[in-house]
């Protein structure tokens, strides 16, 4: 089964779909790690707020998988980007992670300080210790006024998106700069499974919920991340490249929008 990549601005791939690994500790997250790998996943992401980046490189290394096969995320957290350690808190991610280079680093919220630290991680990626660059849980006009100071468009930017909250407007921006949208919490932090019509579309497809959300997901063209440390979800996850959601059944789905956050917004956040 083959995931389909995703291009980005700067002219590098990205795996559609990947692992996450929030809140996998105590060799939880390299047991995960080892087995996506093995099922297929080349795509992995953490941060060091998630205190598991040297499981995760454990992880990476227990599979036997070449480095230069795995897609590796990690992220620069809030404390670093608002006392200006952004170069040293990649250093030590690189670190934990026990590799010279990140695929894609990201400054993980849009706190004070991020116009210093977006500059800092340009420098990064201008001496190859970062293959890309992006941002999570940016606005729209977070975006703007970094490509305004820089001149640098980020490759990609990670938000909360899945059937109840799409933000067209973040979408928008990032389709015109070009910007890959990556969704966290894609499964609603297992609230799809009160929702009738996944219900009805498991049945219609012969396919679980979540299956049917992280698929409509890969056909509006968003890279999506579901953590998980049960093998038998990480392999259910994995398999959503065999089948295609219709027109109608995609359209269906985009109705269940109702800006509806599961996680902290990105306007009102204290941490």
């Amino acid at each position: 089964m083959q995931v389909t990549d995703v291009s980005l601005n700067n002219g590098t791939t990205i795996p559609q779909l990947g692992l996450g690994v929030y809140k996998a500790l105590n060799g939880d997250e390299t047991r995960a790690v080892t087995h996506a790998l093995h099922v297929g996943y080349r795509h992995i992401d953490t941060a060091a707020i998630y205190h598991n980046e040297e499981g995760v490189g454990r992880g990476i290394r227990q599979a036997g998988v070449a480095r230069d096969q795995v897609y590796l995320t990690s992220k620069i957290w809030n404390e670093d980007i608002r006392h200006g350690r952004t170069t040293e808190a990649l250093d030590e991610s690189l670190k934990r992670l026990a590799t010279d280079y990140l695929d894609l680093a990201l400054l993980h919220w849009p706190v004070d300080g991020r116009l210093v630290a977006w500059q800092d991680l340009i420098s990064a990626y201008d001496a190859g210790k970062v293959r890309s660059i992006g941002v999570s849980n940016f606005t729209a006009e977070h975006i703007e006024k970094l490509i305004d100071a820089t001149g640098v468009v980020p490759a990609l930017n990670q938000i909360e998106f899945h059937p109840y909250l799409t933000q067209p407007s973040i979408s928008e921006t990032c389709r015109q700069h070009r910007i890959a949208v990556e969704a966290w919490s894609p499964l609603m932090q297992g609230k799809f499974l009160k929702e009738s019509l996944f219900r009805e579309l498991s049945e219609d497809y012969r396919r679980t919920q979540a299956q049917i959300i992280l698929r409509w997901d890969i056909q509006r063209g968003v890279i999506t991340i579901p953590k998980s440390i049960t093998p038998e979800r990480i392999e259910e996850n994995f398999h959503i490249f065999d089948f295609t959601l219709n027109e109608e059944d995609m359209s269906r789905i985009d109705a269940l929008e109702r800006n509806l956050r599961f996680g902290p917004d990105p306007e009102n956040f204290d941490f």
